[in-house]
């Protein structure tokens, strides 16, 4: 029990010791964590910006509803050469495709199709230019993400009778109606009449863009002004979480036996899922992430050579207190301890205001601007212990040419 406590005073001295050098020299304190600072700072400001972004994309993009897959005219894209083959050589989603996706699949418990475009908006003296004309057909209530907070959705009698009703977008009626209730009243959209069935409950936005700009009317009604040569998009929603990846496969061999795909030809169409969006996003928020840890390196590396120049005049100041300390007892190794633990704790504290620095940097941004931001709790743990570390090592050379000194020649020292 003694040991245990000597161990403990031996400890929380340097530490006191450390702090009221800290706060008897602030410019100097500053100045010497500043590198662990700025390497915290950015580190954990990069950290909380690829977390909120990947959090983000996760609820607003790459979300297409519980369980839902997307069976399109092109998957994922990544570069201009591969869109540029893909046109010749994938055809459009048709109605046709849907339906033969929608009466063969066993694993799918709704099999949904839409089609969009963008269009104008009118209503009285007011416009509207770009809103999202999407035509639908009724279970598209249920695989998607757009609900009625007033009125209905688009239903099946709607489809059979292509009838001329809409559910809009919160954006479209807050813009297009200025607080009369859109409910009854006609609006235009690309020149032609509906009825306003529904207003949808308000789905914020994304990067800064709304989506709430939209319209949603019967596919038949869509098919009716529009044609059937426009692609359009199967939405499957898997019968079971579990499912998905098997779903996907049947899907896609249904597809490919609609349009006498051989076996050793590739596919004219795409299977997008939410989580090749996902590993999209991530890919390139990991170059962030990996660019971001270079930088920080440099600035860790220049901190602990700053912290090691610091501690090493340390030494050189308190010679005649460690000639002191030790004529009274003290060990090479309570010596060592000492100058290890207030290298250890000068940058700890550079690490904690590194934290709090990109705390408030990450409220501010999240607040005033449309980048979202999250700090993720282990992170700051591992931030601190970081800069800790980083002061212990770089106090290693300073700690044991302070524990080498001789106690005659150290209290014979004068600066």
């Amino acid at each position: 029990m003694a040991k245990r406590t000597q161990s403990v005073v031996s400890i929380k001295e340097p530490a006191l010791i450390a702090l009221d050098a800290l706060r008897s020299h602030k410019l100097r304190s500053f100045l010497t964590l500043l590198g662990v600072i700025l390497a915290v700072f950015t580190l954990l400001l990069v950290v909380s910006l690829v977390s909120g972004s990947n959090k983000y994309i996760a609820d607003k993009v790459a979300n297409f509803g519980a369980n839902v897959f997307i069976v399109a005219q092109y998957p994922i894209v990544t570069s201009q050469e591969e869109f540029l083959r893909l046109q010749h050589r994938n055809r459009i989603v048709t109605w046709e495709d849907y339906e033969f996706v929608r009466d063969n699949m066993g694993l799918a418990k709704n099999v949904g199709f839409r089609q969009r475009r963008v269009v104008k908006g009118k209503y009285k003296n007011k416009d509207m230019d770009e809103v999202t004309l999407i035509g639908v057909t009724a279970n598209m209530g249920v695989i998607g993400l757009q609900e009625p907070e007033f009125g209905r959705y688009v239903t099946d009698a709607d489809n059979e009778h292509r009838a001329d009703v809409v559910m809009i977008g919160h954006e479209v009626a807050k813009h297009l109606f200025e607080g009369e209730n859109p409910m009854g009243k006609t609006v235009t959209l690309d020149g032609k009449p509906y009825e306003v069935v529904g207003i949808a409950k308000e789905l914020g936005t994304t990067f800064g863009q709304s989506q709430d700009a939209f319209a949603i009317i019967p596919v038949m009604s869509y098919r009716k002004y529009y044609g059937t040569l426009e692609s359009g998009a199967i939405q499957v929603q898997a019968a079971r979480q579990e499912w998905m990846q098997a779903a996907e496969d049947e899907s896609r061999q249904l597809m490919r036996a609609h349009r006498h795909i051989g076996p050793k030809d590739d596919d004219n169409f795409g299977v997008i899922e939410p989580s090749a969006v996902m590993g999209l996003w991530e890919k390139l928020t990991g170059n962030l992430a990996f660019a971001s840890v270079v930088v920080v390196s440099v600035f860790l590396v220049i901190a602990g050579i700053v912290i090691m120049n610091v501690m090493l005049a340390s030494v050189t100041e308190r010679t005649r207190e460690i000639g002191v300390r030790k004529s009274l007892g003290a060990t090479r190794r309570d010596v060592l301890l000492q100058f290890l633990v207030e290298a250890s704790v000068m940058a700890a504290v550079g690490g904690m205001i590194g934290v709090a620095g990109a705390y408030g940097a990450s409220f501010l941004i999240d607040a005033f601007t449309p980048l979202p931001m999250h700090v993720p709790l282990y992170w700051v743990a591992a931030c601190v212990s970081v800069s800790s570390i980083i002061g212990m090592v770089s106090g290693v050379y300073p700690a044991h040419k302070a524990s080498k000194l001789d106690p005659i020649e150290a209290l014979r020292f004068e600066i």
